[in-house]
């Protein structure tokens, strides 16, 4: 089956694109993997999307825009992709449970994982205390107190960011020696909200019927098991972008972000194009995968016509 466009990922940069390819009848199809509609998803309320001054749930933004794209002509598909050809145009996409697909013009959109600590009761309480988001629910605690695991330089700006509503803010770490730089710890040990549990690490998330209270570690200067208290624990170890399946086909930077030409969505090979958290390690927002999704599903189109005038 050939297409003039597809676009792997339903986050809100894919379904954003998809809904911008669709409104230009270009039919575009989009491939969701068996968790549609991204991190979002594991988003309870969110307050800082245009346009819902009372807030919106998470998953009923993506069934939204889901539906929009839908309106427009896009369709979907829910499947992995195992590997793509980006060897030549039109590429190829080997998609589990349909076979080889081709496609004139590919928008990467498959996000970036937060990385989680893979401890006992953690994805239970993701959204019910467990975040991976200071900026997407740190509102959410005023006057709490919150922990953040973490010793790099983004556990230290998702501890300075929570203090603006929590009453503490105490920053777990494994070691004695973190890993940020000098300016953001300096920055950070300056902030009278934030405290300090070095030589910890976490061993299990406490939680009852209304959430998160508190978290096990253990402490390797004593060893011994401590119990600390939190309304909600924040892991700021880092995202992981879902970039495997490319098989360093596109430039990718050190992290294994996709590069993008400044001020575009065109990677590496013409003809691809990426946007949302899969490009982008310094905003991740929604708001902000949104806008590279509509400037991904422009550059797409303007591709496919410049392949059309070609063929007149």
């Amino acid at each position: 089956m050939h297409n003039k466009s597809i676009i792997i990922g339903t986050g809100p940069a894919g379904l954003t694109a998809a809904i911008y390819l669709a409104r230009a009848n270009l039919n575009p199809l989009v491939i969701e993997g068996p968790e549609p509609g991204g991190q979002l998803t594991t988003t309870t309320e969110i307050e800082n999307y245009p346009g819902f001054p009372e807030g919106i749930q998470g998953p009923e933004l993506m069934d939204k825009l889901k539906i929009q794209a839908e309106r427009f002509g896009a369709e979907f598909y829910t499947g992995w992709v195992n590997k793509v050809d980006l060897s030549k145009r039109p590429f190829i996409l080997d998609i589990e449970g349909k076979g080889k697909m081709t496609t004139e013009t590919l928008i990467i959109s498959t996000g970036a994982s937060a990385k989680y600590l893979g401890i006992p009761n953690e994805q239970e309480n993701i959204g019910r205390g467990v975040s991976a988001c200071a900026t997407c629910d740190g509102f959410f605690f005023k006057n709490r107190e919150l922990i953040v695991v973490g010793g790099g330089d983004t556990a230290m700006e998702e501890a300075q960011f929570l203090t603006k509503f929590a009453s503490k803010v105490t920053i777990v770490h494994r070691r004695d020696e973190l890993r940020a730089s000098k300016i953001m710890q300096d920055r950070a040990r300056s902030n009278p909200k934030i405290e300090w549990a070095l030589n910890r690490s976490p061993l299990e998330v406490m939680a009852d019927e209304h959430g998160v209270t508190g978290l096990n570690v253990y402490n390797s200067s004593t060893g011994e098991q401590e119990w600390m208290s939190a309304h909600g624990i924040f892991v700021a170890i880092g995202h992981r972008p879902n970039t495997t399946f490319l098989e360093n086909q596109l430039l990718l930077d050190d992290h294994g972000y996709i590069v993008t030409k400044p001020g575009s969505t065109e990677t590496s090979i013409p003809g691809v194009f990426a946007s949302g958290d899969v490009q982008d390690s310094i905003y991740r927002q929604a708001i902000t995968a949104a806008g590279s999704g509509a400037m991904a599903a422009m550059d797409s189109e303007k591709f496919i016509e410049s392949l059309q005038r070609v063929h007149v």
